[in-house]
């Protein structure tokens, strides 16, 4: 193959990858994989050996995750003289290294030129990516389809599960034999989220409170800055109505709630409710981001330490060798690397039913309940982070697919937005827009009796498609002879 040919190649994965992407929040275009994934598929099959496999699944997954993670800026832009000048080599790294995933599952595949195999190792790279090194599962294919019916799906077969489907159904278009099968998928698909929307959801009596404080990243940990948040959002706890629940979000004040038994009297005092928040904990191992529930007397009834920690934003990966190469982290502005809290772990509070808290981060992955079930989500996050083009709007995104996914209502409180109640479908019911400080009162919805994958995690699915694929590749295959009997 002459070198202009293997560019053009290139260039069109890429621009194939690129129009993936735009089935991502905010844009939520997806219908485009219609015709990226058969070019895929069509590239693939015109490549020769796993290296140009690999080159081809590279390309694409360059384009997919420099559009889909170009949120990846706004982080070092919070103190630009800083750090800025990172922010261009953070997002070429971060989408070049996760397309690596998608070159090892387009080279696996290269083989065998079957749109099975193709989607079974492309799902398996996309495991491997939610899974190494703490895994990374944002942007997953399966989010694309989130303003769809077909996002219903993820209640039997998860995140992977529907990515796998919609992966096989691309590939299957773009034979003449395949569309049939292509166009069963997709009926199947919508049927049963058509069908799954019509489940009634009930509302308990309760009514939530949450508060959106529109902090400014740059100004949120300022002196000067730090008492004014804090009285906005006790003023915006005690306006009126009468909410049993508040949730202020994550990291909402600089304070030690612990600690100090007046700021938790002052908090309580303003809500005249449970309180639900983000602060700091310290203990002897380090300091903590922490949940803390306080009961309308101010004591704390519960308290949760974030378990899943952002690499490099709360801690640094390496850290001798960050160290010795002089290389600081934004955990490292903050006064440094926090401490992983012991796991998942459902809440209770004397008038706070079951819940299962997520800070941030944590709404990303799929798996995380464990033990009895609660009877809601709480998110709490600081999305000002994320700048305010498409980081939170993928980041709610995919928190409402972790609402679809359990069958549980999700209440969401963020600084910046986008705060919002989920019913266990998925449905917004209430929220706050982005860059508006403010609150909004929501009646928390009932859950829905545990799904298929609440009962059975994503695992099953996974070792299917492990089945599958062992079954489709390693089979002798079938050799015509020719000549006389």
């Amino acid at each position: 193959m002459t070198t202009s040919r293997k560019w053009r190649r290139f260039g069109l994965a890429l621009l194939a990858g690129l129009a993936l992407a735009l089935g991502q929040a905010p844009v939520n275009f997806p219908w485009l994989a219609i015709i990226a994934l058969p070019a895929l598929f069509w590239l693939l099959n015109r490549t020769s050996g796993w290296k140009g496999g690999f080159a081809i699944g590279w390309a694409a997954g360059l384009g997919y995750f420099g559009l889909s993670m170009s949120w990846i800026f706004e982080p070092f832009l919070v103190d630009i003289e800083r750090h800025g000048w990172m922010a261009p080599f953070a997002l070429a790294l971060m989408a070049s290294g996760l397309a690596l995933f998608w070159g090892l599952g387009f080279a696996l595949a290269q083989r065998w030129r079957s749109a099975l195999v193709w989607a079974g190792f492309w799902t398996l790279a996309e495991v491997a990516r939610s899974t190494v090194f703490t895994g990374f599962p944002w942007a997953l294919m399966a989010y694309n389809w989130v303003e769809t019916p077909a996002i219903q799906v993820v209640s039997l077969i998860g995140v992977h599960g529907l990515g796998f489907v919609i992966v096989l159904a691309g590939g299957l278009l773009l034979s003449r034999r395949g569309m049939v099968p292509a166009l069963m998928i997709a009926l199947a698909l919508t049927t049963f989220g058509v069908w799954r929307l019509t489940t009634p959801v009930s509302e308990t009596d309760l009514t939530v409170r949450l508060i959106q404080p529109n902090a400014t990243q740059t100004l949120k940990w300022d002196p000067e800055y730090i008492p004014l948040f804090y009285q906005r959002q006790l003023e915006l706890s005690q306006a009126p109505g009468n909410p049993d629940i508040v949730i202020w979000p994550e990291a909402a004040i600089a304070y030690l709630p612990d600690e100090q038994p007046l700021v938790r009297s002052q908090i309580a005092g303003a809500a005249q409710a449970p309180v639900i928040l983000g602060a700091r904990r310290r203990d002897a191992e380090g300091v903590y981001n922490s949940l803390f529930l306080l009961g309308d007397d101010s004591q704390i009834e519960a308290v949760y330490d974030k378990h899943h920690l952002v690499p490099f934003g709360e801690y640094m990966p390496l850290q001798t060798l960050a160290d010795a190469w002089g290389l600081e982290g934004i955990a490292e502005i903050l006064g440094g690397s926090l401490v992983a809290g012991a796991g998942p772990l459902v809440l209770e509070g004397e008038k706070v039913p079951a819940f299962l808290p997520l800070i941030c981060y944590e709404a990303i992955f799929p798996e995380g309940i464990t033990g009895a079930r609660p009877e809601w989500l709480v998110q709490i996050t600081n999305d000002a982070w994320f700048g305010a083009v498409s980081g939170p709007y993928q980041h709610l995104a995919q928190a409402r697919v972790r609402a679809i996914e359990q069958g549980l209502p999700l209440a969401r409180a963020a600084n910046t937005g986008i705060s919002a109640m989920v019913d266990p479908l998925g449905r917004i019911t209430a929220s706050l827009t982005l860059g508006e400080g403010g609150y909004v009162d929501a009646t928390l919805p009932k859950p829905l009796p545990p799904t298929l994958l609440a009962k059975t995690g994503q695992w099953p699915v996974i070792c299917i498609l492990v089945a599958v694929l062992a079954f489709s590749t390693l089979r002798p295959r079938r050799t015509r002879r020719v000549g006389k009997e």
